[in-house]
Parts: structure tokens; sequence; C-alpha cells
């Protein structure tokens, strides 16, 4: 339900958006451009979701409790953070794979470790766009500042 009010709400969004635009012409190139989007994104997320599935799928349930469940402890916690940053793809990846260790026995505080690790410290994302645009003093910068908030998220999820 919360998937369809988000959808409902970022439409009606880009619909004002359109019609705020100031004439014909500049609504024709809003619109081209989101096409080239929309043929651009739509394969890759296809293609994400499509292995995300799979590697559901092949996820073994006794590993993934043995190093993700409940008696996990800190190893745990440092391979959730060491995996987030070198799953590769954007977040139907790195949520698909959070989903599938959930559904295999992995713990909540765990999964949200992982994710916070992943959209913190994805390598493809600081390598691609962070360091290309920001410059390598602030992405580093950044990327220290961050450290310690995947071990302080582990603390407060798994009191939660």
């Amino acid at each position: 339900m919360n998937i369809l009010i988000g959808t409902v709400l970022l439409g009606a969004v880009a619909l004002w958006l359109y019609w705020r635009l100031p004439n014909a012409e500049w609504r024709a190139a809003g619109m081209a451009n989101a096409w080239r989007m929309a043929q651009f994104t739509a394969p890759r997320i296809i293609v994400a979701l499509l292995g995300a599935g799979f590697f559901a799928e092949l996820l073994p349930p006794e590993q993934v409790r043995a190093l993700f469940g409940e008696g996990a402890g800190v190893s745990g916690v440092l391979l959730a953070i060491a995996l987030g940053p070198i799953t590769p793809g954007g977040a139907f990846v790195a949520f698909a794979v959070g989903a599938a260790a959930l559904k295999a026995g992995a713990t909540s505080s765990l999964v949200v470790t992982y994710v916070t690790a992943w959209s913190l410290y994805s390598a493809s994302r600081f390598l691609a766009y962070e360091l290309p645009l920001m410059g390598r003093q602030l992405a580093l910068r950044r990327l220290i500042l961050c450290l310690p908030v995947p071990f302080v998220i582990a603390g407060a999820a798994h009191v939660f």
C-alpha cells in the first residue's frame, strides 16, 4: 500500500511539474528526456530484478542463518558492513538481496546494517559518481565521516 501511495504522489508531482513548464516546446522536451531516461533505465531494472530473484533462490538458508541469524554477533555485523559496499547495482539489487536474506533467516538488524552500509559506501556509486563529481578530498571526507554509522545502526537495530 505504501508503494502505491508513493507512486501516486510522485505521479501527481510529475504532472504538476509538467503543467508548470512555460510552453508546449518545453513540455515536449521534458517528455523526450523522460522517454530517453526510461529507455536507459528499464532494461537495467528488469535485469537487476531478475538477478536478485535468482540470487534469492540460491541463498542456502542454513548458511544465511549461521552467518546472519540470531547467533551471528559481531562477526555478522562486520560481514554485513563488508558486503554492503561490494553489492553491485542499485536499490533494486540491494533491497532484493536484503529481502532474500530475511526470507532465508537473517535477522532484521543485520539486514538493516547491510542496507545502511550499501547506502553509505556503495563502491560502484563512489567510484562512478562521487569521486569524479565531488573530487577526492570531499568524497573521502564523506566516507570517513560515515564510517561509524553502520555500527551505530547495527546496535540500534538490535535494540529495536
